[in-house]
């Protein structure tokens, strides 16, 4: 089984959030897919569709779909509503935007969202901060997981659209991420593309928080910042560190037409046939180490 933890839903709302950046005329979610080049989500459902029609040409299970923009969770709370056995709810989130909480009790409860994603270096709230840690303590209750950008932030829809990304990436540190992830050791803490470039401190904050797991996601062109680094040796090196049972295996993917990133997966799957990884250890990755963390049905 291939199950992708790192998509991206890209609905109208994304959009139109954009939009009020960008200041265009009409609306948003034709206007800027249409100067990017990418094909018009359409409503939540639609966009599920084509989403679930990807993956099943792909033969992927199953795949967690991230809310994008913060208060986006109505449109991926659609689509895990259509397609409950195929997609599972992420959702971005800001910790002191108005609401806040509200929005967090009703994304794990009614709206049946898995994973809270946390990036502390775009929205300036460090993680360790209480209303960051709240949500931690919400996943805690509601028997979910974490998900924390750490590392280089780079979101390739604001340059295509020239517009401004005051990110602080001192916030996105893996070892303030341990920190907290300490304190709530029953909830799964995800840091994505293995820390995004801070793939020392995320090895650290994994020995020292065993609730950590990283995700394999993107291209991983951080490891530019690593004299000498490739992506073999990143996946030695956290096989070695954290064992197979604490990777999931992602993508990125995000727009169409380009859908499903499968150059990413043949690449990953290459790199652990070539280091002999076992094929119960790379089941784990690609598919099985997903089931755990997430279920294998949808929430009722």
């Amino acid at each position: 089984m291939i199950a992708d933890a790192h998509c991206h839903f890209l609905s109208e709302g994304f959009f139109r959030t954009l939009g009020t950046e960008v200041g265009v005329g009409g609306d948003a979610a034709e206007v800027l897919p249409d100067r990017l080049g990418w094909t018009r989500p359409g409503t939540a459902e639609a966009l599920a569709d084509a989403w679930v029609t990807e993956l099943d040409r792909h033969r992927v299970a199953r795949a967690m779909l991230i809310a994008s923009v913060p208060g986006d969770e109505a449109s991926v709370g659609a689509a895990i509503a259509r397609h409950p056995s195929r997609l599972v709810g992420a959702f971005m989130f800001h910790p002191k935007a108005p609401g806040a909480a509200e929005r967090l009790e009703r994304a794990f409860g009614q709206l049946g969202f898995r994973t809270v994603c946390l990036f502390p270096a775009m929205t300036r709230v460090p993680v360790d901060d209480p209303a960051s840690e709240a949500a931690f303590a919400a996943a805690e209750r509601h028997g979910r997981a974490v998900f924390v950008h750490c590392g280089v932030l780079s979101v390739g829809v604001r340059k295509k659209l020239g517009l401004p990304s005051h990110f602080d990436l001192r916030l996105g540190d893996p070892l303030a991420v341990a920190a907290v992830a300490v304190r709530h050791p029953s909830v799964p803490v995800v840091i994505p593309h293995f820390g995004a470039g801070m793939f020392r401190e995320a090895l650290m904050a994994a020995e020292s928080a065993s609730n950590i797991v990283f995700d394999s996601s993107s291209s991983n062109s951080w490891i530019k910042f690593h004299h000498g680094l490739t992506l073999k040796q990143v996946f030695t090196r956290a096989l070695d560190c954290v064992g197979p049972e604490r990777i999931l295996f992602g993508t990125d993917s995000s727009f169409f037409p380009r859908g499903w990133q499968k150059p990413v997966y043949d690449m990953q799957r290459a790199i652990l046939h070539d280091l002999s990884t076992p094929i119960e250890a790379q089941n784990q990755i690609f598919g099985g180490n997903f089931s755990r963390l997430y279920g294998t049905e949808a929430l009722p």
